[in-house]
């Protein structure tokens, strides 16, 4: 049996931080920070590049609305492959968050997303505490 499988989705060695940075919206009120909701991370390892051992980091830009859902996504930060890029961007549309709240109403903010396409797993991920 060969070592690779064609057509599998390969999903572990990509990881997003747990901190989600998010964007100032000209105001002083104090805004609660949307929170990714964590389970299967749907962004891809794009199957070529995993088995020529690239690695790489996309800064994403993703708008959460006032339910928790990406609504828009921008590259801020290119891994320096599109193929990482179009994955990390594909897979964002579907994660989903904790909405944002302003004096306890949710509001719809941009918020900062690292991709981590890697081979390695990253001490963040493992669910390590402090790690």
């Amino acid at each position: 049996m060969s070592g690779r499988r064609r057509g599998m989705r390969v999903r572990r060695g990509v990881a997003l931080a747990a901190a989600v940075f998010a964007a100032g919206c000209g105001t002083e009120r104090e805004i609660e920070q949307p929170k990714p909701l964590f389970g299967e991370v749907p962004i891809e390892y794009p199957l070529h590049m995993w088995d020529q051992d690239m690695e790489g980091e996309t800064i994403l830009r993703v708008r959460v609305d006032d339910v928790g859902a990406v609504d828009s996504v921008e590259v801020l930060g290119s891994s320096g492959y599109a193929s990482f890029d179009s994955a990390a961007v594909a897979g964002a549309r579907d994660l989903r968050f904790t909405p944002a709240r302003r004096d306890g109403k949710r509001i719809a903010v941009w918020a900062e997303v690292p991709v981590h396409f890697s081979k390695r797993p990253r001490p963040d991920t493992l669910g390590i505490p402090g790690g």
